[in-house]
């Protein structure tokens, strides 16, 4: 057993078990479809559970895994077989509603995709390299609200004179190295 807890992956998925975002920290699943084949065995394990009010446990392929449903959408936290339960469902408690306060409530499948960005950030500052390093969704939320003031928000949000500004930046950046 391992002295730092650790995460072999987190998932996203739809009500249909698609894929929205996963991020992998082991070699447990060298392959895509090694990796396609587990989400659809997690996903298939759990569709029948309710585990919308707090996280539930199932035992997958040696793996501890960790889940929540929030509307139609599905958080997923492996760990070993080992890995302590209630660290693991801090992760995905964490990554849940993070993803709420950076979708501001809105958490669904549509707006999840719309924002696919805020929340690869968001599982970037969760976990590094399998190693848990934030768990506190307003810390998270803040963290990635202060990264896209600093990159001038997205674009969508910009007016036309504040995009073709931005626009001028970065090519002139890219012009100068």
């Amino acid at each position: 057993m391992e002295l730092c807890p650790s995460v072999k992956n987190v998932l996203l998925l739809d009500s249909e078990g698609n894929r929205i975002a996963a991020k992998y920290y082991c070699d447990d699943w060298p392959t895509n479809s090694a990796k396609e084949a587990f989400e659809k065995a997690v996903f298939t394990k759990t569709q029948k559970t309710n585990a919308r009010t707090e996280a539930e446990i199932a035992m997958i392929e040696n793996n501890v895994v960790v889940y929540k449903f929030v509307q139609n959408l599905h958080f997923f936290v492996t760990g070993g077989e080992d890995e302590n339960e209630l660290i693991l469902a801090t992760v995905v408690q964490g990554f849940s509603d993070a993803v709420g306060i950076l979708l501001r409530g809105q958490v669904d499948k549509r707006e999840a995709l719309e924002n696919l960005d805020l929340i690869l950030m968001c599982l970037d500052e969760i976990v590094d390299g399998g190693i848990i390093l934030e768990t506190d969704p307003n810390v998270i939320a803040g963290k990635i609200a202060s990264q896209s003031l600093d990159a001038g928000g997205p674009l969508s949000e910009q007016t036309i004179s504040q995009a073709l500004a931005t626009a001028r930046e970065h090519l002139t950046r890219s012009l100068l190295k």
